[in-house]
């Protein structure tokens, strides 16, 4: 295994004892994650945590014969120091769908999400949920808009999922079921369970008809009210990929934006909204930029997480999560080592962040998935049964890491405390 930024082996068996040390109490339970200033904290402490994305956590928890795939993914990925994963707390229309009608529930796939939580509380694992998708994958707001055509509401294009009352109403019932769940396993509701968190309002919104970012301002402002009159424990995201808009200079989004794309989100307005509690950025050059060379590719990557860490520190003043990133096996030309390559800068630009006590809390890869999933392959999956040494040696040892550096902050800041109470003793 390759160890990376030259560490010495003596620093990698040390991460090791301070990891599995403390598994034990983190699966115990733990308390809230909450964003205080450009940081987050459990328990008045610093946390730190990379992890992954698995969207199909629920789909396979729903199957007795299939769940096994939840519970090893989840162990190996403990076991590698990964204490995050996003999923989808959505399924909207079409067979074994959550969500089958505005307001009819599978009762089956939600003991599924019951098992996932359930399964990631005993692994120490954090779990972001999202709340609906941008796409028509799992229904998303393609269906929930078909569902208000159904009910005699003349819509125009599924961007109409931002602004129409009746599939607003939709939405914001589906928010309130969710948060309001309680767990078959563990009798805890959703929205008091601090294995979540945090809610995500969107898989990645976007609205090509107004451009301007003002139609998803105002309905993440909406929402984000919503699910905070609900539940005040829980964190929120809106679950943007950062590209800047029009509270942007031109110049900005044309420099910083992929070929200057606009999607009719606003990386710092939208951010800005009340109730949003941290920024998210997604990170796919090899999808923005498929003419260009990986070297280019990673360049551009580059810039764009150094922009966002700058504008959350500078201008948000609020944490920063890199809530996917990867690289496809698809990509013409690629070698284990351009993953490799990929991820470990993303890895480094997270943890000098951190540990200069900037904004960037975390990130987490896309996707992770169990052995025996090969219908679900995007070819962005990391199995870690099959993937090269030298990737999964990446992820282990940078997230064990920077589960370490959070540690150290926090025993600095107790032992600070420490040295404050004796002084003012003293006195």
């Amino acid at each position: 295994m390759r160890l990376h930024h030259g560490a010495p082996v003596a620093l990698f068996v040390l991460v090791l004892l301070c990891v599995h040390g403390g598994r034990e109490a983190e699966a115990a339970g733990g308390g809230f994650v909450r964003a205080q200033g450009t940081r987050f904290v459990i328990n008045g402490s610093p946390y730190y945590a990379n992890g992954f994305n698995a969207y199909w956590l629920m789909t396979m928890a729903a199957d007795p014969a299939q769940r096994g795939k939840v519970t090893s993914a989840l162990s190996q990925a403990a076991a590698r120091g990964l204490s995050v994963a996003r999923t989808w707390a959505f399924s909207d229309g079409g067979s074994n769908a959550l969500q089958s009608a505005p307001g009819s529930y599978n009762e089956n796939i939600f003991k599924g999400l019951d098992f996932v939580l359930s399964e990631a509380r005993k692994n120490g694992i954090k779990v972001i949920l999202s709340l609906v998708n941008n796409y028509d994958t799992f229904g998303g707001k393609k269906q929930y808009v078909e569902w208000a055509r159904g009910r005699g509401q003349a819509i125009g294009s599924e961007d109409d999922f931002f602004t129409n009352s009746l599939v607003k109403a939709f939405y914001k019932n589906h928010v309130k079921t969710v948060l309001t769940r309680v767990n078959t396993v563990t009798g805890v509701a959703y929205k008091d369970d601090p294995t979540i968190l945090a809610w995500e309002l969107m898989n990645e919104p976007r609205c090509q008809s107004d451009l301007s970012g003002r139609t998803i301002q105002s309905w993440i402002t909406e929402m984000a009210a919503h699910v905070k009159s609900i539940d005040g424990n829980h964190m929120l995201e809106a679950g943007l990929e950062g590209f800047y808009g029009a509270s942007s200079s031109s110049s900005r989004a044309a420099s910083v934006n992929p070929a200057g794309r606009q999607v009719g989100t606003d990386f710092i307005a939208n951010n800005r909204v009340p109730g949003i509690d941290f920024a998210t950025v997604h990170s796919y050059p090899d999808q923005w930029l498929s003419s260009s060379d990986d070297q280019a590719q990673r360049n551009f990557l580059g810039r764009w997480l150094d922009a966002h860490i700058a504008d959350a520190q500078g201008t948000l003043r609020k944490p920063l999560l890199i809530a996917e990133f990867g690289k496809s096996q698809r990509d013409p030309g690629f070698s284990s080592a351009q993953r490799d390559a990929q991820f470990g800068m993303v890895y480094a630009k997270i943890y000098q962040s951190a540990r200069k006590g900037g904004p960037t809390v975390g990130g987490l890869f896309w996707q992770l998935m169990a052995d025996g999933m090969d219908s679900y392959g995007d070819g962005y999956q990391v199995i870690f049964a099959e993937a090269p040494a030298s990737t999964t040696g990446v992820i282990t040892y940078e997230s064990r890491k920077l589960k370490m550096l959070g540690k150290a902050f926090a025993r600095a800041e107790r032992a600070k405390g420490d040295a404050s109470g004796k002084v003012t003793g003293g006195n």
